[in-house]
């Protein structure tokens, strides 16, 4: 595996973890493929190319942050 995919996949487990704690998702680890990432979102086990994985990532946590921030903006 190239530096460059060592690097986001330790970026991708760092954004699952924190959804996970976040209770964003209900799972996450490697995997069948070195380029693949597991995680399990609503109950099902979805396989994403690492790329793809961390814009899934991504965008939940943000999604996150807004909700709260407009929560708190409402109050």
């Amino acid at each position: 595996m190239s530096n460059a995919k060592a690097v986001l996949r330790k970026e991708v487990q760092h954004l699952a973890e924190e959804a996970f704690h976040h209770k964003l998702i209900s799972g996450y680890g490697d995997g069948p493929d070195t380029n693949e990432y597991q995680i399990v979102f609503q109950g099902k086990p979805r396989h994403f190319a690492l790329e793809e994985a961390r814009s899934f990532l991504c965008e939940l946590l943000f999604e996150t942050q807004v909700d709260q921030h407009s929560e708190e903006l409402s109050i």
